[in-house]
């Protein structure tokens, strides 16, 4: 897309300072979970709290942070010397503007997966964001998982990408670089897999090796391997992650599990 004259023309002369990736909560509000549960809570992005036309969730993210903080002061400061819960958290979510602003965009992203197809969405989305404004007395629901929408290979042809240039678009290993990303090689892995073999053997026949396509780290690999039965060998590059978690939300195997990696390794994001 980068070699588009539209983009290519904006970005000619510039400098890549740096890279990263994340995973999108797209769910918005028919997707937001029970945001309370014994010893902690979920605030921001970990509970999805995304506004997806606007592709903005920093401020209800700040917002359900504050928001946490004053339930867990309430909490602390009680008499009670029950365990701590922070119901008021979630009681005060459902009234605040995070609420509100998410309810408002609710039908927008599920409407181009509903019977109007991808022009009648955006037909929709234009309706819901100049005069209906959330006050619709229905609620479209998302049908099926990211995972489970994820199609055969047999059913695309594949996309003949021109080579980095080295100037606008770059190498995988060259953008992992500028990511700071670091984790000790010694460490066990933090996406876990239970069977790497069974992975390979329901993942790469019909999927052909969509680990590889989805990750914007070169984490995922499928090796020339003549002692496995496919002729690949599944790999996993831990230490290249990026942190996006894709790989837990995208797979159609559902057998990647992304954890939280030992002593803080990850990406540095120092100018982003």
């Amino acid at each position: 897309m980068k070699h588009h004259p539209l983009y290519s023309s904006v970005l000619k002369g510039g400098t890549c300072l740096s890279y990263g990736a994340r995973a999108l909560n797209e769910g918005g509000y028919q997707s937001i979970p029970k945001v309370v549960f014994p010893g902690g809570a979920l605030i921001g992005c970990t509970a999805g709290f995304l506004n997806v036309p606007k592709i903005k969730g920093t401020h209800t993210a700040m917002k359900s942070g504050i928001l946490a903080a004053d339930a867990a002061f309430a909490a602390l400061d009680s008499p009670s010397r029950e365990p701590i819960q922070l119901y008021d958290y979630e009681e005060k979510l459902k009234n605040s503007s995070v609420y509100k602003e998410l309810y408002q965009v609710r039908n927008m992203r599920p409407s181009f997966h509903t019977k109007l197809g991808i022009y009648g969405g955006i037909m929709y989305s234009g309706l819901e964001a100049y005069l209906l404004r959330g006050m619709e007395p229905w609620t479209f629901h998302h049908k099926t998982t990211d995972a489970e929408a994820t199609e055969p290979a047999s059913k695309h042809k594949p996309i003949p990408y021109p080579k980095p240039d080295g100037i606008i678009s770059f190498d995988l290993l060259t953008s992992v670089s500028r990511t700071g990303t670091n984790h000790e090689e010694d460490q066990p892995s933090h996406l876990r897999v239970a069977d790497w073999d069974a992975h390979a053997k329901a993942a790469y026949p019909a999927y052909q090796g969509i680990e590889a396509r989805f990750c914007p780290a070169g984490v995922y690999e499928y090796v020339d391997d003549e002692s496995k039965e496919l002729g690949k060998r599944f790999q996993i590059n831990a230490q290249n992650c990026i942190h996006c978690k894709t790989c837990d939300i995208k797979v159609p195997t559902q057998d990647i599990t992304w954890t939280v990696p030992e002593g803080g390794g990850g990406p540095k994001y120092s100018l982003t």
